[in-house]
């Protein structure tokens, strides 16, 4: 089997891993990362987002050896030992989640949109969050939440 070399949450990673395996698949299974969720198994839901090299990827769509040597950040690798990132703040402030199937993704998404974007407003929020699906929310309080992020990202 082929072997990989990684990091992952600032951490080291190697593994063996068959040619078909998917990027979720490894987090989930060979690190027990389980913050990243598999929702729709078609790259649609955006439950299953990282950041690869300071990109958001849909993990369910990326082979684990197509991450080889890559940097990769999951929703437990976000926090720090101080606390909640400022998003992850926000979004329990603002009340963004419901269930919390969706939450990781939209997090990680929401770091990348504000990272990217200082001067963020409403209409680039919904446009950013196009390809995370939250099935048990409106998605007023997720935009409102990913607002706050950002504005308490840029201090």
């Amino acid at each position: 089997m082929p072997s990989l070399s990684l990091t992952v949450n600032g951490r080291p990673v190697t593994g063996e891993v068959e040619n078909r395996t998917l990027l979720v698949q490894f987090l989930r299974q060979h690190l027990s990362l389980s913050g990243t969720h598999v929702g729709c198994d078609t790259s649609q839901c955006g439950a299953c987002v990282v950041t690869m090299d300071g990109e958001t990827v849909k993990s369910c769509a990326v082979f684990a050896l197509q991450a080889d040597g890559a940097e990769i950040t999951t929703i437990e690798g976000l926090a720090s030992e101080d606390g909640l990132h400022p998003m992850q703040e926000a979004f329990r402030e603002h009340h963004g989640l419901q269930c919390g199937f969706c939450t990781p993704g939209m997090v990680l998404t929401a770091v990348s949109l504000a990272e990217a974007d200082p001067g963020l407003d409403e209409a680039a929020v919904r446009q950013g969050l196009d390809g995370n699906l939250c099935r048990c929310t409106g998605y007023q309080n997720i935009v409102a939440a990913v607002l706050a992020g950002a504005k308490a990202m840029r201090g």
